[in-house]
């Protein structure tokens, strides 16, 4: 912070790094969280949406398109097709290997992340449906899994 502080007296428009400050200073990253998850979540459907964040003095609202949003995430997309990659060479793999792909949680509605997948796979592999309760119900069964590992361990000792 104390680093942030210092470039925001220095910079050419300190103004919008104060802004910064007060929006780091009075915890507001989770109002900022939901309102960059909302436009994500607009620009999946949409070509173009309003991003609006509301937090103390700060206030912004602003038109983003679909084209300026993917550039945004390029990097990650790039990341994403390598991981992608990796995970079929490592499985010793080819893409028309792959029977079904289950693409799961909000990033999966992202067009520019289906595809990728589309791409590689063909749309007609890419499963959809409980985008947002499979990390749940995934996170469930691991939990019960440890659960049940623990409960054997203790009446086995």
């Amino acid at each position: 912070m104390k680093d942030i502080r210092d470039i925001a007296r220095n910079a050419v428009e300190p103004e919008k790094l104060e802004r910064l400050v007060e929006v780091l200073d009075d915890n507001h990253g989770y109002a900022l969280y939901q309102a960059v998850s909302a436009l994500k979540m607009a620009l999946s459907s949409a070509d173009d949406a309003t991003f609006v964040f509301e937090a103390g003095s700060v206030e912004i609202e602003t038109e983003v398109t679909r084209q300026t949003f993917e550039g945004w995430i390029a990097p990650e997309l790039q990341a994403m097709e390598a991981a992608v990659d990796q995970a079929l060479n490592e499985a010793g793999l080819e893409p028309d290997g792959v029977d079904r792909i289950f693409l799961t949680g909000g990033t999966s509605f992202v067009p520019a992340v289906r595809d990728i997948f589309a791409r590689r796979f063909g749309a007609d592999r890419i499963e959809t449906g409980g985008e947002f309760e499979s990390i749940a119900s995934g996170l469930a069964l691991i939990g019960r899994e440890v659960d049940l590992d623990r409960w054997t361990e203790r009446r086995s000792a």
